[in-house]
């Protein structure tokens, strides 16, 4: 059964008023107003999704210390992530998924979407392996990897995350056929083949129409089921701080999805709850629940 997925959280927050031009962008809610974000989330699951994936994504404890928050304060912050999620639970049985975004994320340079650092393996798991302890223990359903730009980043988050006892996701964020550092898909989704805590292996924020491509690649390399979240098909300017181009999310085009494999399906920037709402019609009534 096919799984729903929410939508864009800072997209909707950004709809609703706030002012997310801080590097910490969505989460510096968790501080500021995070009764926005229980809010924002509620609006994603009453469109019909299954699954929120928490306002984590920005977040990191060096961030949280530029804002003067101590290292507790900001495992707080990083805990009450996935609380908010869960508070915002309609029907008591949607699941929460932990945002682990990649490094480049951090850096709010718009690096994610280019990836190759200058970082080691090493160096990438040590900074990603606090965080995903932190938000690990906080009882998520699963971990988000989500928007990782490059196969270095993906081997990685996936040393980071293993032993934490949580299901996880893997998702690249591409360009057409291949990562955002240019390295070939079947390369980035086969290092996920044989790693049982991944439960689904994807794309998430690219263009729409990488989709169905990218799918099947996935789905052959990996061995896994397939989750795509897709923008809406515009670019993000990082030196402007803006989205240009043509909006392309459609709903009707998730059929091609499913047929090329995918199971988890949803939206990512620029992706509404109306859009959500539409997709779910499309998808299926009642959604379903990830393999643990």
């Amino acid at each position: 059964m096919t799984v729903v997925l929410d939508g864009g959280l800072a997209t909707e927050l950004e709809a609703r008023g706030h002012d997310l031009s801080g590097e910490l962008w969505s989460a510096r809610l968790l501080a500021d107003d995070p009764a926005a974000i229980v809010a924002a989330h509620r609006a994603f699951f009453r469109a019909g999704a299954r699954i929120a994936t928490t306002a984590s994504y920005q977040a990191s404890l060096g961030g949280f210390a530029e804002l003067g928050l101590d290292s507790g304060e900001a495992v707080r912050l990083l805990e009450l992530s996935v609380e908010l999620a869960r508070e915002a639970r309609v029907t008591g049985d949607e699941l929460v998924a932990a945002s682990i975004g990649p490094y480049g994320a951090t850096l709010a340079d718009g690096s994610e979407y280019r990836g190759r650092y200058g970082l080691t393996v090493a160096e990438l798991t040590a900074f990603h392996r606090p965080r995903a302890e932190i938000l690990a223990a906080a009882g998520p359903d699963l971990l988000a990897c989500e928007t990782v730009p490059d196969v270095d980043e993906a081997e990685a988050m996936l040393l980071a995350i293993e032993g934490l006892g949580v299901p996880a996701w893997l998702s690249y964020t591409i360009e057409g056929g291949s990562t955002r550092a240019g390295q070939p898909l079947t390369e980035a989704f086969s290092v996920a083949r044989g790693n049982d805590q991944i439960v689904a292996v994807g794309v998430n924020c690219c263009d729409p129409r990488d989709v169905a491509v990218a799918a099947r690649i996935a789905r052959e390399a990996s061995g896994k089921p397939v989750i795509a979240y897709p923008n809406s098909g515009e670019t993000w300017d990082a030196r402007a701080r803006r989205w240009t181009g043509q909006a392309r999310f459609s709903p009707e085009a998730v059929r091609d999805w499913l047929a090329a494999g995918v199971e988890y399906v949803g939206g990512c920037c620029r992706v509404r709850p109306d859009d959500i709402a539409a997709l779910a019609a499309v998808v299926t009534p009642g959604g379903g629940s990830p393999p643990a």
